[in-house]
Formats: structure tokens, C-alpha cells, sequence
């Protein structure tokens, strides 16, 4: 062999493992995906990771920023000034993601908080509007995402990254959440070239990734906490082709979350009636299909694929009395129409809310007694909520 074919054959042998984890990152989302998000105040273990497995998961949509590191805000720092990521905390983050492979399972890391938008849980429980108003926070959450890019590409778990959880650069501008479409797509191209234009945002923070990582895919979540409809208001898709287009599900959320808990008389479903899109809206099967259509007709007109679209987050308060008809009513929902989901939550190790594993004899107060003592794995999981969602995983 002379040395011109051999060194071509070299060369294509150093581009081919590239390639295929190239395919296969993106392939793995070529057909629908069913798991869970991993929401834990402490760094999840092997442990872990082999119990979502066991229910049938193949994904998990993995936050770091509740967990406790060097600075205030763990992995970026300060999100006052970002100045760079802290290798403590990205070695935290890397040992998990470690713990998530040896499970089997990918992952999707996504962060709480961004330069600029701190979490609103973290930041005395006031909405950080930084991000959305002044340039310079989207400047440094650009870096972040090029710098954590560059960390995590080689590692064999991420399947994803997920770019900020629940973005709301709508929220201080009177625009009403589920307002009517018209508004909504009004809003948006009234923000094109300013601050809370979230596409342009995205677009930037994809070139700072694609800079040091073009193989692994970017999720990203629509306006207005990942509301379908704010999602549809876009006037077209970004440019990058690995792209997925995420919504999260909670509507109705007057009754499928924890407030209503609290009620004399909770709200029931079907049959609950809220404020949407100029009306009011009933809430049933056929109402709750047709919310999530937003974002499946928008991928559609936009000539993606419906595996393109990922209901990133659904649920609904366990104690709740129809909250299996409700988790059944959305998955038949994201089923029909091929996209991805990911029940909130797994094993989340501060609240009970959503832990479907939990029968509904364990009482808040025990789960905080036992956790509190050490003793959650005295839990019992045997709920009936878990049980309809292994079912779908097939677990």
C-alpha cells in the first residue's frame, strides 16, 4: 500500500467513531422516548439511576442547579457575573452523569438558572429579569453554554442539552400566558433584535456550542415556561437541524397543582373551567389533546418530524383524585402524535408532591419525617401512579 491510500485510510478511520457517535446521538431520538426528570437537591448515585432504569426509563432530564457547590450558584458560580464554570462542581455533575451511564440511561442536562435569570426559588422568590433586559447576561450565557459544551461532549451519557429550564422572557410585559394567538405571535415579532427575542438567544447559544460540539443535540424550551402556545407563536425553527422543540404540561394548572391541594373543594378533571386564549376553556381529554397539538402542528408546519417535539415535563399533584386520568389523558396525547416525554419527577429527594412511586397512604408529613431522619428508603413504592407509568415504559 502506498502512503497517500494509507494515510486516507487513516483518516477515515479517525472520522468514522466520530461519525457514528455523531448518528447515533441524534438517533436515538429518531423514535419516541419515555422517561423522567431527575429534580434532586443532592448529586444522584448509581442507585438511582438503576431505579428509573428498572421502570422501563431510557431518559433523564437532569438538573445540576439544585445541588450545593463552591460558589452561590452551583456550576456557573455566581449568576450575578458568570467568570467561567468551577471545577469542583463540574466534577459533582461529571460523577453523576458517570452514575446515569453505568444505568443505561441518557441524559439531557438542563439548568435552572442562566447568567441573568437566576431561579426564582434561589432568588428570594423574585422573578430574575436580567437575562431578558440587558445584553451583557446573554453575552455570558452564551460563554457558559460554549464553556459546558466543551466539558461535557465527550461524555457517553448525554444525549442532550437543554438550554434553560422554563424560559419567560414574556412575563413583565403585560402579555397574558395563554392569551389569545394572535397576541402571542404579536409579542414575538415585536421582539426580534431585543432582548427577549428567546429565538435569537437560542440561536446564539448553539453557535457557541456547535464552536467546540457539533454532534450532541440542543433541546430547547418554547416562551413562557415552556407553553406550547408560546412555542407556535414562533415564526419558524432555528437553523440547526439537531434541534428538539420542548413544552412543558401542566394545564390545567389551577388543578393539577399543589394549590389546588389546599382548596376546601380541590378543582376536578375533567370538567374544570379556566381563562384561555381569549375564552374560557373546559378542560377535558379532547381540551388537553388540543393544547399539546399546538406544539406538534407548529414542528409539522415547520417540516420537523413529531420525534423533534418532547413533552419535557408533565404531572400532576399524586394526592390529587384524578391525577391518573390526567397522566393518562396527556401521554395518550404525546403518543398519538410520536413525540418524547419525561414525568416530573423521580425520586425527588425534598418534595412528595409528584412522586408517583408513593402510595397514597404515605402522607406529606411522613415522607418529610422519614427523609428528614434518613429513612427514605423506609418509603414505600408501591403507588398505583408509578404502576400506569411503567406501564407505558414498559417496565
Amino acid at each position: 500500500m502506498s502512503l497517500l491510500p494509507a494515510l486516507r485510510l487513516a483518516a477515515l478511520c479517525a472520522f468514522l467513531p466520530a461519525a457514528a457517535f455523531s448518528a447515533d446521538l441524534i438517533s436515538f431520538w429518531d423514535s419516541p422516548q419515555k422517561g423522567a426528570n431527575g429534580f434532586n437537591a443532592k448529586p444522584q448515585d448509581e442507585a438511582y439511576f438503576k431505579a428509573l432504569a428498572d421502570t422501563g426509563a431510557t431518559w433523564v432530564r437532569l438538573t445540576f442547579s439544585k445541588w450545593h457547590g463552591k460558589g452561590r450558584d452551583f456550576l456557573i458560580g455566581d449568576a450575578d457575573h458568570y467568570a467561567g464554570l468551577v471545577p469542583e462542581d463540574l466534577a459533582t455533575l461529571r460523577a453523576s452523569l458517570d452514575a446515569a451511564h453505568a444505568a443505561g440511561l441518557k441524559v439531557v442536562v438542563v439548568p435552572l438558572s442562566l447568567p441573568g435569570a437566576r431561579w426564582t426559588q434561589q432568588n428570594d422568590g423574585k422573578f430574575d429579569d436580567r437575562l431578558w433586559s440587558d445584553p451583557a447576561y446573554a453575552d455570558q450565557a452564551v460563554q457558559f453554554w460554549g464553556d459546558l459544551a466543551a466539558a461535557l461532549k465527550d461524555h457517553p451519557a448525554v444525549a442532550g442539552y437543554n438550554l434553560l429550564n422554563e424560559p419567560a422572557p414574556e412575563k413583565t410585559t403585560g402579555l397574558a400566558e395563554n392569551g389569545a394567538m394572535p397576541d402571542l405571535q404579536a409579542w414575538q415579532a415585536a421582539q426580534t433584535g431585543t432582548p427577549r427575542d428567546l429565538p435569537a438567544l437560542y440561536t446564539r447559544m448553539i453557535a457557541a456550542i456547535r464552536a467546540v460540539d457539533p454532534v450532541t443535540p440542543v433541546m430547547v424550551d418554547g416562551g413562557y415556561y415552556a407553553n406550547p402556545r408560546a412555542l407556535a407563536a414562533w415564526p419558524e425553527k432555528l437553523g440547526d437541524d439537531r434541534v428538539l422543540y420542548a413544552f412543558h404540561m401542566y394545564e390545567p394548572y389551577g388543578a393539577t397543582s399543589a394549590p389546588n391541594m389546599k382548596r376546601d373543594v380541590p378543582l376536578r378533571y375533567p370538567g374544570v373551567t379556566t381563562d384561555y386564549a381569549g375564552g374560557e376553556q373546559m378542560w377535558d381529554k379532547a381540551a388537553v389533546a388540543a393544547h399539546i397539538d399546538h406544539a406538534f402542528d407548529w414542528a409539522a408546519a415547520q417540516g420537523l418530524p413529531p420525534t423533534r417535539v418532547v413533552a419535557a415535563e408533565f404531572g400532576c399533584m399524586r394526592l390529587w383524585p384524578d391525577c391518573a386520568t390526567y397522566l393518562a389523558d396527556v401521554m395518550d396525547a404525546v403518543e398519538a402524535r410520536g413525540g418524547h416525554w419525561a414525568f416530573y419527577s423521580f425520586r425527588e429527594d425534598e418534595w412528595d408532591g409528584m412522586d408517583y412511586e408513593l402510595p397514597k397512604s404515605v402522607t406529606p408529613g411522613q415522607f418529610y419525617y422519614l427523609s428528614e431522619e434518613g429513612k427514605a428508603d423506609k418509603l414505600p413504592r408501591d403507588g398505583a401512579l408509578m404502576g400506569i407509568l411503567r406501564g407505558r415504559m414498559g417496565g
